[in-house]
């Protein structure tokens, strides 16, 4: 990862960065350095290593502007674990809400899922190799030898869950359990119903079913199931069903057997409603839930899916077998500490101004004083273990335009020492925006209505006409910055979107004429455009 890292100077990550995002240059100047130190940090000794905090980073501009675009970039760029979390979600601790310390066990989640993503892609080939030997087990059952050792009892205890009990304590808080029974089982012989040496039809039945009901009773060279599979006993039936494998094998390699259906077991978590409670979070209720229903084998359910979508869940299912949890834990915890991303994003709504007091302003203030300590540097802990914040890069975003970065409490302004004020976007900036970034409004469109078979395409003018109104709207009603081009866009092409079905194949140019009569009237009546645009 670190030779990774090394190769993105401040300048290459700046010109990253304007493939995607128009103007901006001091913000952009700015996090090129914020991730540039990082990654000088980590070539130090480690004793120097622990002195040297990050520099947060407090985001100042209007909505729309490219705030939260150029935090995602950046975490892209560096193959960073990121989240973007909105301050206004948080309340302080004693109140009902998340807590702070939240937005740390979701970058967790972040980072866990990205090393494991990795880690998948490392063992992808055993995995599809075990899936397919899996699926031939559900498509072609191998025959069941007679046990000899019927009689004998299997390994461990036997467990059954015999009911919940729960009774009042009038010295103290009820109790509640569940009664269980522990003991050794029965010898097979011994059981009531269960098939003994001399009955073999159910077996037999259970042997030759998978291949018989995945293709209607008969294999793909219309020979039937039961004369290629063989029954138990007969001589020469694991030949007979070797061959059948690997007939069945080609067939699988081959995509015939795609539309078929088979009946596989999948684990599944059980479905807890997330909440939260005064004072802390239920995020490991699921987890501990989710360990009693495997204890009693709660945790399986059969679903009848086609051979395509079995291969999907066996193959995920195989690789996540093959991965090292701890190893995955241990390589998440260590990206997420040195260099994990956090932008925090709406803090100016929590600020509180000099001249107010009392009400919400003081659960505000209250939030402030929780997400201190975190930016600061602090231990939380999560499900994968304790997280260090201490070298954790927190961005913060505000358009603070009613109240001001000073509102912030003292301490808080103290751990955001970088502040960039970011450009509100003008009408050369839309213009822009309407064609340079790789990822273009023009060419989303295009690209969109291309699938139908209709084909447009934008005039030098009608994009400079686009770019006016947007500036234009901006100026008269509210600034959402280049935001204002999606709202201006739909509204232009809704009557193509609509009926592109139906007049495909077809070129459509958008002239500036084109613009005019689509939107002209909607940018001149104010009050109808309050609406609209």
């Amino acid at each position: 990862m670190e030779k990774n890292l090394d190769r993105l100077t401040p300048r290459e990550i700046v010109t990253e960065l304007d493939k995607y995002i128009i103007g901006q240059k001091k913000a952009k100047r700015a996090v090129a350095v914020a991730l540039r130190n990082r990654i000088r940090r980590i070539k130090l000794d480690p004793e120097m290593r622990e002195d040297i905090a990050p520099k947060n980073i407090l985001m100042i501009g209007p909505t729309g502007v490219g705030k939260t675009e150029i935090a995602r970039r950046l975490a892209k760029l560096a193959n960073s674990p990121f989240i973007k979390v909105e301050a206004t979600k948080y309340t302080e601790v004693g109140y009902v809400g998340r807590d702070v310390e939240s937005m740390i066990r979701d970058l967790m989640a972040a980072g866990i899922q990205m090393v494991k993503q990795e880690m998948q892609q490392t063992v992808n080939a055993e995995a599809e190799k075990r899936a397919e030997e899996a699926l031939l087990d559900l498509l072609v059952p191998r025959p069941r030898k007679k046990n000899k050792d019927r009689g004998q009892p299997p390994s461990g205890p036997v467990i059954r869950p015999m009911g919940s009990f729960s009774f009042n304590n009038d010295n103290g808080p009820g109790i509640m359990g569940t009664a269980i029974q522990v003991g050794i089982p029965f010898m097979h012989g011994q059981v009531p119903g269960a098939v003994q040496d001399g009955d073999e039809s159910q077996e037999t039945e259970e042997a030759g079913e998978a291949p018989a009901d995945l293709i209607g009773g008969q294999f793909a060279d219309g020979e039937p199931a039961d004369k290629q599979s063989g029954m138990d006993g007969e001589p020469g039936t694991e030949k007979k069903t070797d061959h059948t494998r690997e007939k069945f094998r080609a067939w699988l390699r081959e995509g015939k057997l795609e539309d078929g259906t088979v009946e596989i077991t999948v684990n599944q978590s059980p479905q807890i409603p997330s909440f939260e409670m005064m004072g802390g979070s239920f995020e490991d209720l699921e987890s501990s839930l989710s360990g009693i229903a495997g204890f009693f084998g709660g945790n399986k359910k059969k679903k009848v899916v086609s051979v395509a979508r079995a291969r999907e869940i066996l193959i995920a299912e195989e690789a996540e077998k093959l991965i090292d949890r701890d190893r995955v834990s241990d390589e998440a915890r260590k990206r997420v500490e040195e260099t994990g991303i956090v932008f925090v994003d709406e803090i100016d709504k929590i600020a509180v101004r000099g001249e107010r007091s009392g009400g919400p302003d003081v659960s505000r203030e209250g939030v402030q004083r929780d997400i201190l300590p975190i930016v600061e540097g602090a231990v939380v802990n999560t499900k994968w273990g304790p997280v260090d914040t201490s070298h954790i890069l927190f961005i913060a975003a505000g358009a603070f335009n009613v109240s001001k970065p000073s509102d912030l409490i003292p301490e808080l302004q103290g751990r955001f020492p970088l502040r960039v004020e970011l450009d509100s976007l003008g009408k050369d900036e839309f213009l822009r925006i309407l064609t340079e970034p790789k990822n273009a409004l023009t060419r989303q469109y295009r690209d969109l209505l291309s699938t139908e078979k209709v084909e447009i395409e934008f005039t030098g003018e009608a994009v400079q006409r686009l770019a006016a109104l947007a500036a234009e709207v901006n100026a008269r009603l509210e600034n959402i910055g280049a935001r204002r081009l999606h709202t201006i866009m739909e509204t232009l092409l809704e009557e193509l979107s609509f009926e592109a079905p139906d007049i495909a194949p077809t070129k459509v140019v958008i002239t500036e004429g084109y613009v005019n009569e689509k939107l002209s009237d909607l940018a001149m009546d104010q009050d109808l455009g309050r609406y609209i645009l």
